[in-house]
């Protein structure tokens, strides 16, 4: 998996790509959490994400948690197949999906 990260200000920007498992969910996690501090918006742009897991979606979780405590986190061009993930999960209801 490729992340691209762009901070501006209190806003980050991380754009996924590729396949974001129990393989990759750990490099994720390690970049949000040096990177969430001070940050208030967090933007993760999903438009070249092919697969989530259930790994994937702890680390979502556990980055959501974070941002409603210091600011809001939003979920940008989710493919029709992880959209069904996350209405299958219940994650629709928890994230803000865009």
């Amino acid at each position: 998996m490729t992340i691209t990260k762009n901070l501006n200000g209190t806003h980050l920007d991380m754009a996924l790509e590729g396949r974001l498992d129990t393989t990759t969910a750990p490099q994720l996690e390690a970049e949000l959490k040096q990177s969430m501090s001070g940050v208030a918006e967090l933007a993760l742009d999903f438009s070249k994400l092919e697969y989530l897991s259930s790994a994937g979606l702890r680390v979502l979780l556990s980055a959501q948690k974070v941002m409603n405590r210091q600011g809001s986190m939003v979920i940008k061009n989710v493919n029709e197949t992880i959209m069904e993930i996350f209405e299958v999960t219940g994650f629709a209801d928890i994230l803000t999906v865009e």
